[in-house]
């Protein structure tokens, strides 16, 4: 155990006890790295007159299909009335179905069509691929802290909702 210890002290910091200046410095990480992350789809998007609001709800209606609008809702956190412009230029476009629920009339299901998927892909090769470049440099190791660390910063109600996802779709 004691080895175990002092290996700990020699390959990183003391995570119990950062301070407010590696704390500040991880923040900065972050938003960098976010930049770096919504780029190539950035410029993807831009060329149809799309935003980021278009590729997340392209993303999550991808992986859950038939979600309704309500649990996009949820997902995005963003008011009705921003997700229904969103959702009406993607269906306008013909990138997005909404069918009428069979159950309760007043859902409205969302599928990706065709040419929803054909883009849906063109950005997730883009954002995968800069993920697989980084975790390989990273390593197995910090790529499951990385993970622990994004799901730590997850409020509760997102961690379940994530973890709905996740299960749910593999």
């Amino acid at each position: 155990m004691a080895d175990g210890r002092i290996a700990q002290v020699q390959t990183g910091e003391n995570l119990l006890f950062l301070t407010d200046e590696q704390l500040r410095q991880g923040i900065e990480a972050m938003f960098f790295a976010y930049r770096g992350f919504t780029a190539d789809p950035d410029r993807i998007l831009s060329d149809m007159s799309y935003g980021r609001a278009h590729h997340r709800a392209i993303h999550f209606i991808n992986r859950a299909p038939g979600t309704t609008v309500n649990n996009l809702l949820t997902i995005l956190g963003v008011t009705k009335q921003s997700l229904n412009r969103v959702l009406r230029t993607l269906i306008e476009d013909g990138l997005v179905e909404s069918r009428v629920g069979t159950i309760d009339k007043r859902e409205r299901h969302l599928y990706l069509t065709d040419n929803g998927h054909a883009l849906e892909s063109k950005l997730s090769d883009a954002q995968r691929a800069r993920m697989r470049a980084a975790y390989r440099e990273a390593g197995p190791e910090a790529v499951a802290g990385f993970r622990k660390v994004l799901e730590a910063m997850m409020d509760p109600d997102m961690r379940r909702c994530y973890s709905r996802l996740r299960d749910t779709t593999g």
